[in-house]
């Protein structure tokens, strides 16, 4: 039997991943653009192409599917950090490129940047995994550079360098004259300057 030239084709089978990377796609633009409360499951569905009981199928509720939103975030920006910072020859480019890449992180993905801080009340314990996951990642980059340092005094370090991040990313949100670039020799202004003074002490 032939198949006529003007059949439509089949359409393609989509993977389980691919497909929750589509609706994670489409559910960080609908609740960045609408706000959580008032995207709808709908509206994702209508943006992905299919039945809202799919996203059902795959996150279990509107929450759900913000929190995996949040959780593919927390894992992205601990990739491109990462890659950047292992990157560098010496401890002082490594905090430099790891600052740059947080700042690019959240240029690339402003919508999830947007998410993050609009909606963390309500997933705060989410929001504050990443602050966490970042902090042991810097104090990592700083044990680096100062090996004899206390443990603790590594995690106030690296806390403070998190904290400063975060309000500098919220001010470049604000006025977008401010480059990553910018905001990362800020950060490495006050940041390294006072840590290459402070990383012999006890």
């Amino acid at each position: 039997m032939e198949t006529s030239p003007h059949a439509p084709s089949p359409r393609r089978r989509v993977s389980r991943a691919e497909r929750e990377r589509q609706i994670l796609d489409a559910a960080v633009a609908v609740f960045a653009e609408r706000g959580y409360a008032n995207a709808s499951m709908d509206a994702v569905a209508e943006r992905v192409g299919v039945t809202k009981p799919v996203l059902y199928t795959h996150f279990g509720s509107k929450e759900g599917l913000l929190l995996a939103c949040v959780a593919r975030a927390r894992t992205e920006l601990l990739d491109v950090t990462s890659e950047a910072a292992f990157a560098a020859e010496s401890p002082e480019d490594m905090l430099r490129r790891g600052t740059l890449a947080f700042f690019r992180f959240l240029d690339d993905r402003a919508p999830a940047f947007t998410l993050l801080y609009s909606e963390a009340s309500i997933a705060a314990e989410a929001v504050e995994a990443i602050r966490a996951q970042q902090t042991d990642f810097i104090a990592g980059l700083l044990g680096v550079a100062a090996p004899e340092a206390d443990p603790l005094q590594l995690q106030g370090w690296a806390q403070v360098i998190v904290g400063a991040c975060e309000r500098l990313a919220v001010w470049r949100k604000r006025d977008p004259r401010v480059t990553a670039e910018q905001a990362t020799e800020y950060l490495m202004d006050l940041a390294w300057s006072g840590l290459a003074g402070r990383t012999d002490r006890p």
